[in-house]
């Protein structure tokens, strides 16, 4: 059991961070096109639902981590 929560934990937190970093690199990218007169809203939206996705996946696995300390 100890080692099943350990991987679902590493998973998770390596697909949040990475969840996370594409998201804000996408927001900076939305920002550039938004600053050469581009569309941007389609990009800027879909950077921050991919950013919260990210904070989803790592809060869940910050919570696995700490599933069994008292």
């Amino acid at each position: 059991m100890e080692k099943n929560l350990h991987k679902k934990w590493f998973w998770y937190a390596i697909i949040g961070l990475v969840l996370n970093g594409l998201g804000l690199s996408v927001v900076g990218e939305a920002i550039i096109a938004k600053s050469n007169g581009e569309a941007w809203f389609l990009f800027g939206t879909f950077g921050l639902i991919l950013v919260n996705s990210g904070l989803c996946f790592f809060g869940t696995a910050v919570g696995l981590r700490y599933v069994n300390r008292s």
